[in-house]
């Protein structure tokens, strides 16, 4: 029940959906506007995780409460944002909506009216003499409390000085950090916005469960265009199964790999990191989140990333890597060339893109090749602190500024999934 007349309640709502709070924000808009909604008409304790997530935020009708936590996150961030409304821009109004924790339902109060302080009984006036001069203290006195004072600013220099090494202690405790690193990861650790590494879970499909048939065809990545494969057809036909069902359980050693540096190097800076399947990223999630993508070949980039606020120069391929515009001297393909049998070996490409959100106020990182060795060799300059150094000295170019977003590529020399040699070729900043 809300605690306010219906005009004030709604006034307020509009109030805070046009505060520079929220304006920022179209799913925090968009999510207050709907809690706010079903407050109002009196359905909100009905409510659950699912409904919020699909009526409210707009998610498909697949949604798992079990598996993503948007909700959740959305809910906690918008409790943040009108506590933040209240303490800058609504100090002074008089009604105050709240998201209690655990519910969806919005309360709304009027803001308490401070009581005054009765007057005290004036006291009567006591005269006290004037003295005009103190009189002078001792000697001894004065010498212990000049000891006292030098005393407390020796104390106070000391505090200083173990404040600083308490803080230099606490950043060497995290080995291999390096203000290279930095530059390359700042906006991803040192943002308040949780982080997202997503690992690529390639598309099979899945003839027989018992014993377990399973194909796969790189050129293959919706599932439309498995349904409709004669190679798919062909193989149903050999094996005497009608049954055809995508998978997405298993994915490279590379990405376990690669999962492991960047944990390493950016859990201790990022304490809000999680790990998820590609396949499963959500524009919500894009739009509300750090990301990082790894993937043999990030079909979510290809079809979704293509889309963001920025040109992209270069573009992964099932060849290599295409440069849109080649400049003088550059060709308009890198192309792979590597055996897979009998042993893995040759020659990979690597493209890694830092480029803004959907809302260009997030930050999300690419690392993309045709094999893992490709991307795992990349991974590597990004987190080890002498290619660090070269990288971001080579990105910074003869005007010495690191620039904001950018792609690099790489060309990956490996055996058997291993990179044994990553060299640069060239970068390009994104305008």
């Amino acid at each position: 029940m809300i605690e306010v007349g219906e005009s004030e309640f709604l006034s307020q709502v509009e109030r805070i959906l046009h505060s520079e709070e929220l304006r920022s924000s179209d799913t925090q808009r968009r999510l207050f506007k709907f809690l706010a909604d079903k407050s109002f008409a009196g359905e909100a304790d009905a409510l659950n995780e699912y409904a919020v997530a699909t009526d409210g935020l707009g998610k498909p009708p697949t949604y798992d409460p079990r598996h993503n936590s948007a909700v959740r996150i959305q809910v906690g961030r918008l409790r943040q944002s009108l506590a933040e409304y209240y303490r800058t821009e609504g100090v002074r109004d008089e009604c105050i909506i709240d998201l209690p924790k655990g519910r969806f339902k919005l309360t709304c109060a009027q803001r308490p009216t401070p009581v005054e302080a009765p007057l005290a009984k004036p006291s009567p006036v006591v005269i006290q003499p004037v003295v005009t001069k103190p009189p002078a203290l001792p000697l001894w006195s004065r010498l212990v409390f000049a000891a006292a004072v030098l005393l407390i600013v020796a104390l106070s220099a000391w505090v200083f000085v173990l404040q600083k090494r308490v803080q230099s202690a606490a950043a060497s405790a995290v080995p291999g950090w390096s203000p290279d690193l930095q530059q390359l990861w700042g906006p991803f650790v040192d943002s308040k916005l949780p982080l997202i590494l997503t690992i690529e879970d390639p598309l099979f499909a899945e003839l027989r469960s018992q014993p377990g048939i399973y194909f796969r065809d790189r050129s293959l990545n919706q599932w439309s265009d498995v349904v409709s494969s004669p190679a798919v057809a062909a193989l149903q036909h050999s094996i005497k199964t009608s049954s055809l069902q995508p998978s997405r359980y298993y994915t490279a050693f590379g990405e376990v790999e690669v999962a492991y540096h960047l944990g390493t190097l950016l859990g201790s800076h990022q304490q809000s990191l999680s790990i998820i399947k590609t396949s499963q990223v959500s524009w919500s999630q894009l739009a509300d989140n750090n990301v990082i993508f790894v993937g043999v070949e990030d079909l979510f980039f290809d079809s979704q990333l293509h889309n963001m606020p920025l040109e992209l120069p270069f573009v992964p391929v099932l060849q290599g890597i295409r440069d849109v515009h080649p400049q003088p001297g550059e060709p308009a393909l890198f192309a792979d060339d590597y055996s897979t049998a009998p042993s893995e070996e040759g020659v990979a490409y690597a493209l890694v893109t830092h480029l803004p959100g959907p809302l260009r106020s997030h930050d999300i990182i690419s690392f993309t090749s045709n094999r893992s060795a490709g991307y795992l060799g990349a991974i590597r300059w990004f987190t080890d602190p002498s290619s660090a150094k070269e990288l971001v000295a080579k990105l910074k170019g003869a005007n010495g500024d690191m620039p904001r977003f950018y792609q690099v590529l790489f060309k990956v020399r490996f055996k058997d999934d291993v990179p044994l040699e990553t060299t640069y070729i060239l970068s390009r900043k994104l305008q």
